[in-house]
């Protein structure tokens, strides 16, 4: 049973949840990469840009990340005093924000391109759109897996080496 819990744990908690959320839809792409790779225009394009498969990772997945970024600098700011903790804190939250900054240069420019061969025809060099979104997606997964952990080592260097039993 949960014994009381002070804000700032209850507040790593809440951070990791979010971050881990945020994470399993990044992991998604990751994991999807090297078979999506392989799909010809056709597929590919049918799948990702016309029946739009990542469709809620837009609008939940922006609740997650914006989600896990808050907390996260909340988060820094509650351990500020703790130094064994600020560190990793503040690592993580950076690296969340270096995977939202990350999304916003490299994959925000081909979801508007994408939208456009709704009504446009499909370019030639289509390939050169696909390939920054996949790669960029697989990069945002890898920093949010750094970030995850150094928030995870955050809430661990505070915790008691010996836990009394109830």
């Amino acid at each position: 049973m949960l014994k009381k819990m002070t804000l700032t744990r209850m507040w790593q908690f809440i951070t990791i949840m979010l971050t881990s959320l945020s994470l399993s839809l990044s992991m998604a792409h990751l994991v999807e990469l090297p078979q999506r790779i392989k799909f010809d225009r056709q597929l590919w394009v049918e799948v990702t840009v016309f029946k739009n498969v990542y469709r809620l990772f837009g609008s939940v997945g922006a609740v997650f990340e914006v989600g896990a970024i808050l907390t996260a600098i909340v988060l820094a700011f509650l351990v500020r005093k703790r130094r064994s903790a600020f560190y990793w804190t503040l690592g993580g939250a950076v690296l969340l924000v270096l995977a939202f900054v990350s999304w916003i240069v490299f994959v925000a420019p081909m979801n508007a391109e994408f939208a456009r061969w709704l009504t446009n025809p499909i370019p030639a060099n289509w390939t050169r759109y696909r390939d920054q979104w996949e790669y960029a997606h697989a990069t945002n997964a890898i920093i949010k897996i750094f970030g995850l952990s150094l928030l995870v080592l955050s809430a661990l260097v505070e915790t008691p080496k010996k836990q009394t039993a109830d």
